[in-house]
């Protein structure tokens, strides 16, 4: 099975009143089936780069595993699309809690309600987080773009992004859904066993209801964006105590929750 990350294709273009024949690069889409000890329990649209991670990620997110030492053994098969997972403690998947599903890689889920049984079981409140400078916020968002390669090159992904105070990124996820490649991220503070409560979020999407829960189960207390949150989205963060800053570009950024860790120059009234 081909693991590419974005295939070659003849397209036709329209510019400026001329019409031609070019050659582009386009995203590719993997689905991955997540076996957890023998049961079938998703599967998930993706970009097939940092697939262990994902599935790391994914199963913390989900509230199957709370560490990455829960986890036996971990593989990845290319060959059939399939990640099987033993857990040290083996599970029976609850159908009243956990249902098999096709998670594709489109903006949502189709949840009924934030509290939903493994988020209720694994949403922290996060109270701690790095202060930030505005430039600082920034420089964060524009370095997120720059590295952001496979978009450069297909326009076709999403890109996340774990950085410190002051400006510098520790680790970047790529993949074709917004939730993937933060469920990579997740993967990687989980396999490094580190922790995210000094880290802040650069990202590329909509803030939405899903990706803050996704921050705040991390233990991330802040999250750029250079797009919009949803009303639903700050409601939680409010709640969950996540700083939320969209609408970073152009050399302005836009607060919507806890100010306080933003360093703004002029005192709030």
């Amino acid at each position: 099975m081909d693991l590419s990350v974005r295939k070659a294709r003849e397209a036709y273009s329209y510019r400026a009143g001329v019409y031609d024949q070019i050659t582009v690069e386009v995203a590719t889409e993997f689905a991955l089936t997540v076996f957890v000890d023998g049961q079938e329990f998703a599967t998930l649209v993706c970009t097939p780069a940092d697939l262990e991670e994902l599935v790391v990620g994914f199963l913390a997110s989900e509230g199957i595993i709370k560490s990455y030492g829960d986890i036996q053994a971990l593989l990845i098969s290319g060959e059939d699309g399939s990640a099987y997972v033993s857990l040290l403690a083996p599970v029976t998947l609850d159908p009243a809690h956990f249902a098999k599903r096709y998670i594709t890689s489109c903006c949502g889920k189709g949840r009924q309600s934030f509290y939903f049984y493994n988020d209720a079981q694994t949403v922290p409140v996060t109270a701690t987080g790095p202060g930030l400078q505005p430039a600082a916020i920034l420089q964060l968002t524009a370095a997120l773009q720059q590295e952001s390669l496979l978009f450069q090159i297909t326009g076709g992904t999403h890109n996340a992004a774990l950085c410190d105070h002051i400006g510098a990124i520790i680790a970047i996820r790529t993949d074709i859904g917004r939730h993937n490649a933060l469920d990579k991220l997740c993967g990687y503070l989980l396999m490094e066993r580190r922790s995210a409560t000094a880290l802040v979020l650069a990202f590329s999407g909509r803030v939405s209801s899903e990706v803050l829960l996704k921050v705040a189960k991390m233990g991330v207390g802040t999250v750029l964006s250079k797009s919009a949150p949803t009303e639903l989205a700050l409601q939680m963060a409010e709640e969950l105590g996540v700083t939320v800053v969209g609408f970073v570009r152009e050399g302005g950024f836009t607060v919507y929750t806890h100010p306080e860790r933003v360093r703004l120059p002029m005192p709030l009234s």
